[in-house]
């Protein structure tokens, strides 16, 4: 059966897009701290341009996105990126935030980076799985690390170290 979906670089054309899928995201409350998807401008220059695609059904329409940011402007961190993945909720099971995944992988072991991490509320349980069979560990939880909406919450730390960069 041939992909339902084409992976393609995220580009300012998709902004509004990806940016409404975040805020959905958002919306469902396990996803992240924030309350509000940030204005284009503001998104667009915290992701590394090389490290960010969109997952694209067979109208053009965006299915999902991930994007990676610097760690540290330290040279010794040039080698470690935080990613986020957010698939539209109609898409969800269809395997499009594992090929995103696999996407920036690629894109990033290329680059010599050797290590993406994220942080995942323990209750979005789906992307822990998800992150678990992409080849993530969990290094640790960092417990009452912040509120949301009044409530702390804790963050589970995951990590993929490439093996192709040692």
């Amino acid at each position: 059966m041939a992909a339902e979906f084409r992976l393609v670089p995220m580009t300012a054309e998709r902004g509004d897009e990806v940016l409404a899928i975040y805020q959905r995201g958002i919306d469902e409350g396990n996803a992240t701290f924030e309350t509000r998807a940030p204005e284009w401008a503001a998104f667009d220059g915290a992701k590394l341009g090389d490290h960010r695609f969109v997952a694209l059904d067979d109208t053009g329409a965006v299915l999902g996105w991930v994007a990676a940011s610097a760690v540290s402007d330290r040279c010794a961190y040039a080698g470690v990126v935080e990613h986020s993945v957010y698939v539209h909720p109609d898409a969800r099971g269809r395997g499009v935030a594992r090929a995103l995944l696999d996407a920036l992988i690629v894109s990033t072991e290329a680059a010599g980076i050797w290590t993406i991490h994220c942080g995942i509320f323990p209750e979005n349980t789906a992307s822990l799985a998800l992150h678990g069979r992409a080849g993530f560990r969990t290094i640790g939880t960092r417990e009452r690390i912040g509120r949301h909406h009044g409530v702390w919450r804790d963050v589970v730390l995951l990590e993929r170290r490439s093996p192709a960069i040692g």
